[in-house]
């Protein structure tokens, strides 16, 4: 066991290695990159094929509570963060987070990876073709903000992502400035995370076969390994980004999801 323990330890920090790169150099969330790693990664360490699809999404949204946690202080050091959007967001994602964690546990784990694998096929055909809204310069009301805090807390809890890639474009449809819909989005990804980290650990407490190093669906040895490497690996991806073209950068990270979704949803059809 000791040995088992030791290889996955070795593993989970090759794999924040890894995502702290492509964080860096791509500019996004942690949560695109640990899911499919996660996928990839957990069943080698002998975690149940049932289990796996549930454990990767909890154990993103985890790793996502200290990398938000850092980021929000950046933001609101440099003014990015619209409190009172964040404030009229933060009770409909908090609702909405917990209420996505427990309907995971309802959803098939085949069912699950299929709803991630989409989702990452549609977040990259709007990053080639540039889909967008013409903004809509009327500011949002308080239950407005409400509802779409829950509609994004409980898909992305469903996606384990922070809710960048859907509160962003939904903030600039409101004209928000681009500076301000990153910061307040990060504001809110950390609400987000938390209550859906609770969440999948509620939801998951009791389910069998689980590994014995984890709490409910959080798979620990994967989250401690991702956060201890990803933070030190991180400024290298930035350096790596200032030497190639935003297009290319865009490209990469495009090409990156596609084969992901494509690799997840293929061997469904």
């Amino acid at each position: 066991m000791l040995e088992l323990n030791l290889f996955q330890l070795l593993l989970f920090l090759v794999s924040g290695a890894f995502v702290g790169l492509l964080a860096g150099m791509l500019g996004v969330g942690g949560g695109l990159i640990v899911v499919p790693i996660l996928l990839y990664m957990l069943p080698i360490t002998g975690v149940s094929p049932e289990l796996v699809p549930h454990m990767a999404i909890a154990t993103s949204l985890a790793t996502i509570v200290v990398n938000a946690t850092a980021s929000v202080r950046v933001h609101h050091r440099h003014g990015s963060v619209i409190w009172w959007a964040f404030k009229a967001l933060t009770p409909g994602v908090i609702l909405g987070s917990i209420l996505g964690s427990f309907l995971a546990r309802l959803i098939p784990s085949a069912h699950l990876k299929t709803i991630f694998g989409i989702f990452t096929l549609l977040l990259s055909l709007q990053m080639i073709f540039k889909f967008k809204p013409a903004p809509n310069r009327k500011q949002p009301g308080k239950k407005t903000l409400f509802a779409a805090g829950s509609v994004v807390g409980c898909f992305s809890t469903l996606v384990g992502i922070g809710g960048g890639s859907i509160l962003v474009p939904y903030l600039t449809y409101w004209d928000t400035q681009m500076t301000k819909a990153i910061g307040t989005s990060s504001a809110v990804g950390l609400p987000l995370s938390i209550a859906g980290t609770l969440g999948f650990i509620l939801a998951g407490w009791n389910i069998p076969f689980k590994p014995s190093l984890s709490l409910g669906y959080v798979y620990l040895p994967a989250f401690f390994g991702i956060v201890m490497v990803s933070s030190f690996t991180a400024p290298i991806g930035v350096k790596i980004s200032q030497k190639i073209s935003g297009k290319s950068l865009s490209r990469l990270f495009a090409g990156f999801l596609i084969a992901i979704a494509l690799d997840i949803l293929l061997p469904l059809i």
